[in-house]
């Protein structure tokens, strides 16, 4: 087969384009050596000691916890042991540089995880939470500004419809826009009995979990331009539910249809929607009423890691779906589940 490389008078111009070329890298790479050294000092600097990821099982506390509770919400900074949001761990690196995201609960557990991920990635955030989480979320904001990025507070019931769409459009306005939006506030309260789930309960579950997703995507999705995308928080509750978390599971359950069905809809207007399924994880919601004292006490231990997650082992997969690099994933729920079955 005959080819420009089998002419003779092809091959010196070639050689000629060749040497040229890795001749004017050579030079280039010469001017930058010294401002990338630079920068891998700063990025060396910037890196948690060898052998952290190794060492989890170690960091992080395993069962039996001992007897706590708090009234609903519950303050991360009440716990024992304290979780681990990646206040001192986490590590960014622009992923996320120009980002405006809203956060609902965000001032502890997985939402704390993902905030202080997002900002530290380069983007500016917004979080919401209950008035009674005011104490937690004080140390965001701060966190979300040591990082260097603008940090809004919006306190409110997400059980309210019109507090919902407040919510959308303050963050908006504070922001100067909106293509990152996590769904991540929960309600869950444990009942040993469907007997014993009253009609009031189960619409505070519901209107939190799965109302307050709908009419907070709903706002949000006039506001986001291709490239944007939704996250919400599911659980693992939503394919292998336990037999007190009847209520929670349905809504769980919902989330993931929502997200799925979202994504196919969405697709077409370049916004992308996908879950993060999480197993047991150490957060308030388990202490004010997520889980009985018997249960909190060996919490986690049924994991083939036989300790709970802590809220900073998820962050990377919300920013990992947050990511441009991520833009042919949507429809997809991210379990980070300890090795328990999705």
């Amino acid at each position: 087969m005959d080819s420009d490389q089998n002419k003779p008078d092809a091959v010196a111009p070639s050689r000629r384009r060749f040497v040229s070329t890795v001749a004017t890298g050579i030079a280039a790479s010469a001017a930058v050596a010294p401002a990338m050294a630079q920068q891998a000092g700063a990025d060396m600097a910037n890196q948690p000691p060898p052998g952290r990821a190794r060492e989890a099982a170690k960091r992080y506390p395993a069962p039996p916890f001992p007897n706590q509770s708090q009234p609903w919400p519950g303050l991360a900074s009440k716990m024992t042991p304290r979780p681990d949001h990646g206040e001192t761990t986490y590590r960014g690196s622009g992923r996320l540089a120009g980002r405006k995201a809203l956060v609902t609960g965000g001032d502890s557990g997985i939402g704390r995880a993902a905030v202080i991920a997002f900002a530290r990635e380069g983007a500016d955030v917004a979080i919401n939470y209950l008035p009674a989480e005011e104490p937690d979320a004080k140390e965001v904001v701060e966190l979300i500004r040591q990082a260097g990025r603008k940090a809004v507070a919006i306190p409110g019931d997400i059980r309210d419809e019109a507090f919902c769409r407040k919510l959308v459009d303050e963050a908006v306005r504070q922001l100067g826009g909106l293509d990152l939006l996590v769904n991540n506030a929960s309600r869950q309260k444990s009942s040993d009995s469907i007997l014993d789930i009253s009609t009031a309960d189960f619409d505070w579950t519901f209107k939190t979990n799965v109302y307050a997703m709908f009419w907070i995507t709903k706002a949000a999705v006039p506001h986001m331009k291709a490239g944007s995308c939704i996250i919400n928080t599911a659980s693992q509750q939503a394919f292998d539910p336990s037999e007190n978390l009847v209520d929670y599971s349905m809504t769980k359950a919902a989330e993931v249809a929502l997200t799925k069905s979202l994504a196919k809809q969405l697709a077409s207007k370049g916004i992308r929607v996908n879950a993060v399924a999480p197993g047991p994880v150490w957060t308030p919601l388990q202490v004010s009423g997520g889980q009985t004292q018997e249960n909190l006490k060996k919490f986690g231990g049924d994991t083939p890691m036989k300790r709970p997650g802590q809220p900073a082992e998820l962050a990377l997969a919300y920013v990992t779906l947050a990511a441009d690099e991520s833009s042919f994933t949507t429809g997809h729920v991210y379990g980070v589940s300890g090795g328990n079955g999705q």
